[in-house]
């Protein structure tokens, strides 16, 4: 659903962002969102009992990142696996990056990025939470740094994974809100 792609893109934008902006950069890169199943499971897999099947589907959001971000496009793709929860999603991007780094440097400017310029849009969870603890977070995307940690290479200097999670009602729902914000402060 388009809800559900922008909720995604929501998610992994920023933190594409900032792998761009503090030129990490990414050569290439896949995104994968388990994604919370919605009313909008329209194909013959998708229409399978979306409340107690895990269901392959696919997802216009490393699409459209690159929309957003041009630099990455055509870089990215993605796929999404529904899951049997009612709210509360996760973006696993897995990527090559365009230069020699470290996941402890991709956290580092991860936090310093939640604290300054994408404050209230992108979070930082440093504690081991599960999906119902970010229901109601209004932030697009909440960098999960011990899942992030743990799941990485040791000593690798070009390929990662980062995890981050979203709400994808009400996080996207606050976007949506702001958006309408900034378009009145235009009249």
């Amino acid at each position: 659903s388009t809800q559900s792609t922008w909720g995604t893109t929501n998610c992994l934008a920023p933190l594409v962002h900032v792998l761009l902006k503090e030129g990490v950069g990414i050569e290439k890169g896949l995104m994968t969102t388990i994604h919370s199943y919605t009313a909008t499971q329209k194909d013959w897999r998708g229409g399978r009992g979306a409340a107690i099947n895990i269901i392959p589907s696919t997802t216009g959001a490393a699409k459209a990142v690159g929309m957003v971000l041009p630099a990455t496009k055509g870089l990215l793709t993605g796929m999404s696996f529904r899951v049997p929860t009612p709210d509360v999603s996760v973006v696993d991007l897995t990527f090559t990056a365009a230069r020699d780094t470290s996941i402890e440097e991709i956290d580092r400017l991860l936090k310093q990025a939640s604290k300054s310029y994408l404050r209230g849009i992108l979070g930082v969870s440093t504690e081991e939470l599960v999906s119902t603890d970010f229901i109601h977070d209004r932030r697009s995307s909440i960098y999960d740094a011990p899942a992030t940690l743990q799941n990485n290479l040791p000593n690798e200097k070009r390929f990662f994974k980062v995890v981050s999670w979203y709400d994808n009602e009400w996080g996207y729902s606050n976007r949506v809100v702001d958006l309408l914000k900034y378009m009145l402060s235009k009249e």
